[in-house]
């Protein structure tokens, strides 16, 4: 949902600015002559404040803290999700 709002609305920028329109005419009368920008501009804006953004970025954060726990009993995973056991450091007495 948030790459495809953000790329309509990167398009719909696109649009505003070549407007020629856009540059005699004031800030609020060039919104309201692109209704689509606008309207997509505040669904972008609605979404991040959803928080969105936190879903999107929360698989990684979840993994690399999952990898971080795991290094530390000498674990690590594969791209199936499966352990892998690494051999135990040797200890010099």
């Amino acid at each position: 949902i948030l790459i495809v709002v953000s790329v309509c609305t990167t398009s719909g920028a696109w649009n505003w600015l070549i407007d020629p329109e856009t540059q005699k005419v004031s800030f609020f009368i060039s919104f309201w002559n692109h209704t689509l920008f606008t309207i997509r501009c505040i669904t972008l804006i609605s979404l991040f404040f959803a928080g969105i953004h936190r879903i999107v970025v929360a698989p990684s954060i979840t993994a690399a803290r999952g990898q971080t726990v795991l290094a530390g009993y000498n674990m690590s995973r594969d791209d199936t999700e499966k352990l892998i056991l690494k051999p135990r450091p040797h200890v010099q007495g």
